[in-house]
């Protein structure tokens, strides 16, 4: 091999910080959450039979479809926090420590006459 190629082999394929366009955009996020929710629960009733597999199906298609928007080397974790609609308020609130140029977070919530649905996906980028 000539110095060339050593030089090609040698070079460090580690990042400290995602591409520009890689980056964990909360916006982007918040429109891929929303337009999961319209189509999965727009018909939907609440049933307190049927609500724990309804959230894990929803977290489960939110994270797929994340990985498919290419946000390579971040970790996706998605909470979903399905509950009957009886117009009482509910709060959550999430606290994390993290490098807050690299990771972020998204929420929206979807609401029908008998159901609330909270969703927050948080992304944390892997050094």
């Amino acid at each position: 091999m000539g110095e060339l190629g050593l030089e090609a082999a040698a070079e460090n394929t580690y990042s400290l910080r995602p591409a520009g366009q890689r980056k964990f955009r909360s916006s982007a996020v918040k429109e891929c959450i929303h337009a999961i929710l319209k189509e999965e629960l727009a018909n939907v009733q609440y049933s307190p039979e049927e609500t724990p597999q309804l959230t894990k199906q929803l977290s489960e298609t939110i994270k797929d479809r994340l990985k498919e928007k290419g946000f390579d080397r971040y970790k996706m974790v998605v909470q979903v926090v399905i509950g009957e609609q009886r117009g009482e308020g509910v709060n959550m609130a999430a606290r994390c420590f993290w490098d807050a140029d690299t990771d972020s977070y998204a929420h929206d919530v979807f609401m029908n006459d008998t159901l609330f649905c909270v969703v927050a996906a948080f992304g944390c980028f892997y050094y």
